[in-house]
């Protein structure tokens, strides 16, 4: 159901964001979530994003049935994260530049 009107947030619109799964430099964006003891271990990109004041993962989050966590980077961390273990999650990350990237939990 469509109830139509516009999300607004400090006066400007909202856009919607929308997940990019793949790229030409795969390598740098999409998130690796791997499942061990328990947890989910998110990194972003098979070589590892960078994180420089003008380029960074702002934030990786793990969405599941069971809700969505988030943990928020700053261009001095890892691009990595450790979340609880969650049955049907997607991984999420939102790079400053290039927007948001999304990967299923294997």
């Amino acid at each position: 159901m469509e109830l139509g009107g516009q999300l607004v947030c400090c006066g400007k619109p909202m856009k919607e964001l929308r997940a990019n799964t793949t790229e030409a430099s795969t390598e740098k964006h999409i998130p690796v979530a791997t499942r061990k003891d328990g947890k989910i271990y998110v990194g972003v990109g098979s070589t590892p994003h960078p994180m420089t004041e003008g380029h960074y993962i702002e934030w990786i989050a793990v969405v599941s049935d069971d809700g969505t966590e988030r943990i928020s980077l700053s261009p001095t961390d890892e691009p990595k994260a450790v979340f609880c273990d969650k049955n049907n999650a997607d991984v999420y990350a939102y790079c400053n530049l290039h927007g948001l990237w999304k990967a299923e939990v294997k």
